[in-house]
């Protein structure tokens, strides 16, 4: 670490001290003196209990290991459940209540779609994320497995008409479901033509058959516009708009009837700038450019500038877009997703910033004030690209244990807002349900921020990766496939729902459900990811700005709010299935089948560490064992390792079986990286790649984690490379 600088008692590093004086402060009319007393008042009076609500996770997690041990064999589910409630583990339920959170922007409170995750380390994938709020679907459809590539319709290295057409026929059938006609189909169209004579004004249709036709719903047509020789009509359904493009003249317009250039979709409504775990940010070096990123995305002036196709290249963030509504009026509609950012959780410090005693202070603490100062230039600053048009700033918190913690995570953000003159709930809380001891008390997490929470979602790895460790000394688990398939998985999706629902999240925030991993795989997505909005989710993670366009279409399809509505009747899911743990039980596994999950899990955790450790990349496209890319990021790597760990501990496996897949995978995510001049192989000479040995660390010490987590292993040796 390079020079400090000593403030109000801390000592910052020179270059998070630089950022915060000359590009966060001026602007704010926050004084830099403020801020500074303000953040050391937090550390002197918050640091303590951050601290104190670690050892108590660690405190309640030896008192459960301990159980295990002395009640080996099937849980009995009433004595298990009597010594959580006993333990503080799960808290009694309070009276019911209905949230009480306002000044909510209408993507979270009112509009059901689709949310993407990004690293806000990277200026172009934060840039392309908060962009995607509208997106072609004929690009979507053209680019992927969506559409067959037989019959004639390979993509090919130039434009193939064949599949040119294909697109057109398969859009025209879309908006046959979400914007029917009279009579007669989209396809069939030859002419879109707004009627302005009188007011308001119309959309009159004609079919190739020469007969007139409208909307089956004339209240969906919202719009129109004139860019250039490109007609815009602007249609809406469940919230959500579709432009259509018409330009005859145009090569794609040409192979259309109707003239129709480009369908394009609101889709991303909301996106999540992340700091934690798409992030590799292990020192002050990494939380400055982590910083400077979402400063610029709040300021609205943030750049990246690259080369595509040989041609520099520039991206910014995309202006509001502007229509005439039927009745004469100007609409402005946003055109950029609405941000949240999400912050690191509760467990790891910073050497950004030391105490008074030279410690290094709680990350979570710095990632509040910094992420909230840099927001006051988007609510009270004079920018040209607003975020929220209410005046709130949106802080997705991940990584809480129960009550106590949300309660924590609370009176952090009433001390910023105090400190930076901010009123109070200006700053607004998402919560995820992703650790075991949140998902069994999640009323009353939701309780404890009752007027300030927008959001929770639920996340198969992190809290699978929960799951396998809390209940480590129960026994083996199963094959992670088969987890997926138990019913404490499917009780612990549905009661996330109806926790929600029952605390008066319908109209009021937000209710996620988790990542489709798989970025290349978009006709799979698109026939499963459905679920999520059957399942009475308002928004769902998506891994791309193409893949947030395809998911869209489902929202367009099908009205969310109202099966919320018919979900509020059903019966609560079950807690006893929930406390369940995946455990392997008296099933004998094939040596081929631990041979096979071993391959699977170590090819994972390397092929993400490797880059994690030598190129500080926290969230990319890796292959797998079958080269199928899976977008990864610290909670695969967490469920992988965990899932190894418990195997050994258990003796499912040995570490002798266990290092040499670990050496031979390595050679197979070497071969999978040559062609990346920046990568370096961590076979044969295993020793010397701080790599390869991050990866045995997390398996092989995992036990050791608290929670199993993988950031001290991987900051450590983070560290250690970058020296």
């Amino acid at each position: 670490m390079g020079s400090r600088i000593e403030c109000s008692g801390l000592l910052v590093a020179q270059e998070l001290y630089d950022l915060i004086e000359t590009e966060v402060i001026p602007g704010t009319a926050v004084a830099a003196a403020t801020f500074w007393t303000g953040l050391a008042r937090l550390v002197q009076d918050l640091a303590p209990q951050n601290r104190v609500l670690l050892k108590k996770r660690a405190l309640i997690q030896s008192q459960v290991d301990a159980w295990h041990l002395a009640n080996p064999g099937p849980i009995d589910a009433a004595r298990y459940r009597a010594f959580l409630q006993e333990t503080g583990y799960l808290v009694p339920d309070g009276e019911d209540f209905a949230i009480t959170t306002s000044g909510v922007d209408r993507e979270i409170s009112e509009i059901a779609g689709p949310q993407l995750v990004v690293p806000v380390s990277n200026p172009r994938y934060a840039l392309n994320a908060a962009n995607a709020r509208w997106g072609s679907l004929y690009d979507a459809l053209y680019g992927t497995d969506v559409i067959s590539e037989e019959n004639g319709c390979q993509k090919g290295p130039g434009f193939n008409p064949e599949r040119g057409r294909k697109v057109i026929e398969v859009a025209a059938g879309f908006l046959d479901q979400v914007a029917p006609l009279n009579t007669g189909s989209h396809l069939e169209v030859v002419d879109y033509h707004v009627n302005v004579s009188e007011r308001p004004a119309s959309l009159e249709i004609t079919l190739d058959n020469g007969r007139s036709t409208a909307l089956a719903n004339p209240g969906q047509f919202s719009g129109f516009a004139l860019h250039g020789g490109t007609e815009i009509v602007l249609l809406e359904n469940n919230g959500l708009h579709i432009e259509l493009q018409i330009n005859p003249e145009h090569p794609v317009g040409k192979l259309s009837a109707s003239g129709t250039r480009d369908i394009v979709l609101e889709a991303a409504l909301t996106t999540i700038q992340d700091c934690e775990d798409s992030v590799a940010a292990v020192d002050a070096e990494d939380k400055v450019n982590v910083y400077r990123n979402w400063l610029g995305l709040m300021k609205g002036d943030l750049s990246d500038e690259f080369e595509k196709g040989g041609k520099m290249m520039t991206r910014r963030l995309n202006p509001d877009r502007f229509y005439t509504s039927p009745d004469g009026r100007e609409l402005k509609l946003h055109g950029r997703s609405l941000m949240l950012v999400r912050n690191v959780g509760h467990l790891m410090t910073t050497p950004a910033v030391l105490d008074s005693e030279g410690h290094e202070i709680p990350e979570g603490i710095l990632d509040g004030m910094v992420t909230v100062l840099c927001a006051i230039h988007n609510i009270k600053g004079d920018t040209t690209m607003p975020n929220s048009r209410t005046g709130s700033i949106y802080i997705v918190k991940p990584k809480m244990h129960g009550p106590e913690e949300v309660a924590f995570t609370n009176t952090l953000f009433n001390q910023i807002e105090d400190c930076l003159g901010l009123a109070r709930n200006t700053i607004k809380v998402g919560v995820m349900d992703e650790e075991r001891r949140t998902t069994v008390n999640l009323k009353e997490c939701i309780r404890a921020v009752s007027e300030r929470i927008v959001f929770i979602n639920t996340g198969f790895l992190d809290r699978t990766g929960d799951e396998i460790f809390t209940s480590m000394e129960a026994g083996p688990v199963l094959p992670k496939e088969a987890i997926k398939k138990q019913p404490w998985i499917m009780a612990y999706e549905d009661r996330n729902v109806d926790i929600g629902l029952a605390c008066g999240f319908r109209g009021k925030a937000q209710i996620g459900k988790g990542m489709w991993a798989m970025p290349d795989e978009m006709k799979a997505m698109m026939e499963t990811k459905m679920a999520h909005l059957e399942a009475g989710a308002n928004c769902a993670w998506v891994p791309s700005p193409t893949a947030a366009t395809l998911h869209a279409t489902h929202y367009l399809r099908y009205n969310v709010a109202k099966r919320q509505q018919e979900l509020r009747s059903r019966p609560p899911a079950s807690l006893d299935d929930i406390l369940t743990p995946p455990l392997l039980g008296d099933q004998v596994l094939r040596p081929e089948d631990i041979h096979t999950e071993l391959e699977n899990n170590a090819q994972g955790i390397l092929g993400y560490v490797v880059r994690w450790i030598d190129q500080g990349v926290g969230c990319s496209k890796v292959p797998d064992i079958n080269h199928v890319g899976l977008m990864e990021d610290r909670a695969t790597l967490r469920i992988s390792s965990q899932h190894i760990c418990n195997w050994l501990h258990h003796g499912v496996c040995s570490a002798e079986q266990v290092m040499e897949t670990m050496k031979r995978m390595a050679v197979i995510v070497d071969q999978q990286n040559s062609a990346d001049p920046l990568y370096r192989n961590m076979a044969p000479d295993y020793e010397s790649s701080i790599a390869f040995q991050a990866a045995c660390d997390l398996v092989f010490l995992g036990r050791e984690q608290p929670s199993g987590y993988t950031e001290p292993l991987l900051h450590r040796r983070r560290i250690e490379a970058k020296g």
